[in-house]
C-alpha cells in the first residue's frame, strides 16, 4: 500500500510540473484565439525556438542563464512584434483558414531554421539547478522540477494580474469581447493584436527554456504545442482560466495513465493520452469546460 501511495504521489508531482509549463504554453494560444479569434499553429516552434536561442546565448555567448533568460524574452517580444506585423497585419479580413494555413507555414519555416542554424541532434543545457534531489515526505523531487513548477506559477500568476489590473490588459478583454466596440471606444486594436502576439511568444519561450533544463531540446520540442492543444481544448479555447486548470489538469492525467498503462500496452500511453482527453471532451463539452458557448439566430 505504501509503495502504491508513493507511485501515485511521484506521477502526480511530475504531473503537475509538466502541467503547469502546459498551462504557460496554453496561455499563449488562448490570448491570440481571444484576441484574433485565430488558432496560432506555430505555437510549438515559438517553444522550439526560445529554447534553443537561450542554449545559444548560455553556451554560444558564455552569458550566465539569468541574463541569458531574460535577453531571451526580449527576442520572444522582437518574434512576436515581427510576425505579427509582417505575417498576420496582411491578413486582416482574409478567410480564417488562410490565416491558419499561414500559421501552419510559419511553423515550417520556424522549424526550418532551427534546424539550419543548430541541426537536429539532442542539446542540454549546462547543469544550472543542484544536483541534489529535494525530499518531500517520502516524494523525491529533482530540483530542477521545483524550480520548473515555480517559474511556470510566477509567470501564470503575473500574467493573470495583468490582465486583470493593467490598463493594457484591459484594452486586451475589451477586444477579446467586441472588436469592433473597443475600436470605436478608441482602444488601438492593432495594437492590442501585437501585444498578444508577443505574450504568446514570451510564455512560449519560457516554456521551451523549462522543458528543456528537464529533458534537453531537439527538433521534436515543436511537438510540444501540439500536446498542448488537448489542454487548450479540454479548458476552452478563450478562457485564461480554462487554460491553467486544463493545463494542469493534462499535465496530470498524461503522467498518471502513462504510470499505469504503459506496462498493459508496452509504452506509448502517455504520448496519447493528451489525445485521448481532447477526444472525450470534445464529444461531452466541445467549448471545453470553461469555454463560451456560440449561438447563431438565423
Amino acid at each position: 500500500m505504501a509503495d502504491a501511495f508513493l507511485k501515485f504521489a511521484q506521477l502526480l508531482v511530475t504531473g503537475l510540473v509538466t502541467g503547469s509549463v502546459y498551462a504557460l504554453v496554453a496561455l499563449g494560444f488562448v490570448l491570440i484565439y481571444k484576441s484574433t479569434s485565430i488558432i496560432n499553429f506555430a505555437q510549438g516552434e515559438f517553444v522550439l525556438v526560445g529554447a534553443y536561442v537561450c542554449l545559444w546565448i548560455v553556451t554560444g555567448l558564455g552569458v550566465p542563464f539569468i541574463p541569458a533568460f531574460i535577453l531571451t524574452m526580449v527576442g520572444s517580444v522582437f518574434m512576436g512584434l515581427v510576425v505579427e506585423r509582417l505575417v498576420l497585419r496582411p491578413m486582416i479580413g482574409e478567410p480564417i483558414i488562410s490565416v491558419i494555413m499561414v500559421t501552419i507555414g510559419l511553423a515550417a519555416l520556424l522549424k526550418a531554421l532551427v534546424t539550419i542554424f543548430w541541426g537536429t541532434q539532442i542539446r542540454v543545457f549546462p547543469a544550472i539547478f543542484s544536483q541534489e534531489p529535494i525530499r518531500l515526505g517520502q516524494v523525491i523531487v529533482s530540483e530542477v522540477y521545483v524550480w520548473t513548477f515555480f517559474f511556470a506559477l510566477l509567470f501564470l500568476g503575473v500574467f493573470a494580474a495583468f490582465f486583470k489590473y493593467s490598463r493594457v490588459g484591459i484594452a486586451m478583454r475589451a477586444v477579446a469581447s467586441d472588436q469592433m466596440t473597443a475600436q470605436s471606444m478608441g482602444i488601438p486594436v492593432k495594437l492590442v493584436f501585437a501585444i498578444s502576439w508577443c505574450i504568446a511568444a514570451i510564455v512560449s519561450g519560457v516554456g521551451g527554456i523549462l522543458i528543456g533544463n528537464i529533458n534537453g531540446i531537439n527538433i521534436t520540442l515543436a511537438d510540444f504545442g501540439l500536446k498542448v492543444f488537448p489542454a487548450v481544448i479540454f479548458g476552452g479555447l478563450d478562457s485564461i482560466l480554462g487554460a491553467i486548470i486544463g493545463g494542469l489538469t493534462v499535465g496530470v492525467l498524461e503522467n498518471l495513465m502513462g504510470g499505469y498503462l504503459d506496462q498493459f500496452f508496452g509504452g506509448g500511453v502517455k504520448e496519447v493520452a493528451p489525445f485521448i482527453v481532447l477526444i472525450i471532451v470534445l464529444m461531452v463539452k466541445p467549448y471545453g469546460l470553461f469555454g463560451i458557448k456560440e449561438i447563431e439566430r438565423v
